[in-house]
């Protein structure tokens, strides 16, 4: 059975939220600080998610 590493989702889905945020801030229309906090919770997702990746790579 495949198992999907532990923090590979938080972090594939904080790249996702980062993109987003970028995305955003390059449209001038949109509020600076909403896209700098999507922004923001993107990056603390793909930390976070890279801690729990290097905390168990030894697990399977």
């Amino acid at each position: 059975m495949n198992r999907v590493r532990e923090g590979l989702i938080p972090t594939v889905l904080g790249t996702a939220v980062t993109a987003a945020g970028y995305a955003m801030k390059q449209n001038r229309r949109t509020n600076n600080m909403l896209s700098d906090t999507i922004v923001g919770f993107g990056l603390a997702h793909i930390v976070l998610g890279a801690i729990d990746l290097v905390e168990h790579r030894n697990q399977y």
